[in-house]
């Protein structure tokens, strides 16, 4: 596994991280570890739902003539529309 330092960490933070290792019974460095995993899952949550047009491009240029199927572009046009539910109905 990799090493790395944290500088310029402020002291409210070191504090607060020192408190929850004594309250869960961890070494400062496995609460520093959960505490990044919480934050990093956290973040791929939000950023899955909110990309931005660029993030979007770029992944969809990555996977662009990747996708194997035996399928013709027709059939595959006409399941995309088969499985597409009708919406919701709204009363204007």
């Amino acid at each position: 596994m990799a090493n790395l330092t944290l500088r310029n960490i402020p002291d409210e933070m070191l504090s607060k991280l020192r408190a929850l290792s004594e309250i869960e019974r961890r070494s400062l460095n496995n609460e520093i570890l959960v505490v990044l995993e919480r934050g990093l899952q956290a973040e791929e949550s939000n950023h899955h739902r909110h990309l931005s047009s660029n993030t979007q491009l770029s992944l969809l240029t990555d996977i662009c003539g990747k996708w194997e199927d035996s399928r013709s572009t027709k059939k595959v046009i006409e399941d995309i529309y088969f499985s597409r539910s009708k919406g919701r109905k709204v009363n204007l």
